[in-house]
């Protein structure tokens, strides 16, 4: 179980940052600042690190159409096998593609090429702790039909951002011989319980089968690497077509509809295309590292130490890194960077997440950070079970409605705040345009805990179904 490997790995980190004292880490740390601040821009090449956060889609030309993705953004990574901190092996830790939406495709066009004998027959799914929406089911089973395999987690801003489509594509095709079937492999340790994937499910909307892959036994017998990451697999039990992140959604629906036909399906009421794709805001490609948009922050210790070996860090506070698990009293510093966190008051440095460790009067603890983006989501949850508020400020002044996310309610005075009261992420900040602003987050509760945040540069602000609607 996830759980345990955290454990011992957070018992690692305890031994190995013992050894290693405060005065390497904070090298370390200076070190990887260092590092960001000389570095030209992320490279433009394709990648299959773990931890990438944000990569671009490219198509190839074989058989077995695939489109791989490559890096566009900030990325972090686990650290090499001979650090103190070993990563954990027996649960990887994917990588998080987000895709530009590719030139449109035609309707009519057929880009379903025949089977060269060369493909893959699709494995088996394997290791489910629980069905959701269905009775456990095999591939042999569904010999004849055409399944989509969709690789997902609940809280994953990328793999929410696919499911109209993936709605779109059930609605249509279902009664023509298309299966889909949902690969849940959770990310953080809440999205195992299956009352919380159920909650998601009902949430979103999502009729089709979900299996839960708790233990990634699933993902490992398809060298799964990314969240998301879709597999069309054909009548014969072949994998034909494969798309890590998002986008190339014309081009997944003509292969969907080729393979259909190929199975012997009509089609012929049934019209190719029905949403459009979202656009980006700006081309993020001859952005700088300071301009560009904000990569994805994770707020827990291993994530962070992990990346403060292999790369770049997200926390910017010294005493973050002296231990797990420890009450610290932070001092913000008050000038900000691109794609870093920053702490005021006390809070407590758990493995996979940052916890408010005392209960204030006046919002006097925050997190905050400098972000270029046009939306900003947070993963949150209650420590106990609780709800609790988290006042939200745009540049040190309350949230404007224009500019508050789908999850921002405000109050007789103005101020804007959201109302955590499950584990899932959070719609923030909805932008217009894409624009650099200073976010703070703060609450007076002790149950106030943040996992990660994501943050997207589409036209007109978050694509996303947000807030459990997925209509």
């Amino acid at each position: 179980m996830m759980k345990s490997i955290r454990k011992s790995a957070g018992n690692s980190a305890r031994i190995g940052l013992t050894k290693i004292g405060m005065t390497v880490s904070a090298l370390l740390l200076i070190a990887a600042l260092v590092l960001a601040a000389c570095s030209a821009p992320e490279p433009q090449t394709a990648t299959e690190a773990p931890d990438a956060t944000t990569v671009q889609a490219q198509q190839s030309t074989t058989s077995q159409q695939t489109t791989a993705p490559a890096a566009a953004a900030p990325t972090a990574t686990l650290p090499p096998a001979n650090t103190p901190r070993p990563a954990a092996t027996a649960t990887p830790v994917p990588s998080k593609p987000v895709a530009t939406a590719e030139p449109q495709v035609s309707a009519h066009a057929s880009i379903v090429t025949p089977a060269t004998g060369n493909e893959k027959t699709v494995p088996e799914i394997r290791g489910i702790e629980s069905w959701i929406n269905s009775d456990p089911f095999t591939f042999e089973e569904q010999r004849g039909k055409v399944v989509l395999v969709d690789f997902w987690t609940y809280t994953c801003v990328n793999c929410i951002r696919t499911l109209p489509f993936l709605k779109a594509w059930h609605e249509k095709y279902a009664d023509k011989g298309l299966v889909i079937v949902g690969i849940h492999t959770p990310e953080f340790e809440f999205e195992k319980d299956r009352e919380n994937v159920v909650e998601a499910t009902e949430g979103f909307g999502l009729e089709w089968p979900i299996a839960q892959d708790n233990d990634f036994k699933t993902w490992r017998a398809f060298n799964n690497r990314y969240w998301p990451a879709k597999y069309l697999v054909d009548k014969d039990g072949l994998i034909r077509y494969t798309h890590f992140g998002e986008g190339a959604y014309d081009e997944t629906e003509l292969w969907i509809r080729g393979l259909l036909e190929e199975a012997g399906a009509d089609l012929s009421d049934v019209s190719a295309g029905t949403l459009p794709e979202p656009r980006h805001a700006v081309s993020l490609r001859s952005m700088t590292r300071e301009t560009g948009l904000t990569r994805e922050i994770y707020a827990g210790f291993e994530r962070n130490y992990n990346a403060l070996l292999g790369s770049t860090p997200y926390v910017l506070h010294q005493e973050y890194y002296q231990d797990e698990d420890v009450e610290i009293f932070y001092t913000d510093p008050g000038d900000y960077r691109n794609h870093f966190l920053y702490l005021q008051g006390l809070w407590r440095n758990e493995s996979e997440r940052l916890v408010h460790a005392r209960e204030t009067e006046n919002y006097e603890d925050y997190l905050a950070l400098k972000f270029n983006a046009t939306s900003v989501n947070a993963v949150m949850s209650p420590i106990s079970g609780g709800e609790y508020q988290v006042r939200v400020t745009l540049d040190d002044q309350p949230i404007s409605p224009e500019a508050a996310g789908t999850d921002v309610m405000f109050d007789a005075a103005g101020n804007g705040y959201i109302v955590v009261d499950s584990a899932r992420m959070y719609h923030i900040v909805n932008l217009p345009e894409y624009a650099s602003h200073e976010l703070k987050l703060s609450s007076n509760s002790p149950e106030f805990s943040l996992f990660a945040y994501t943050f997207g540069a589409y036209d007109g602000g978050e694509p996303a179904p947000t807030g459990y609607d997925a209509n």
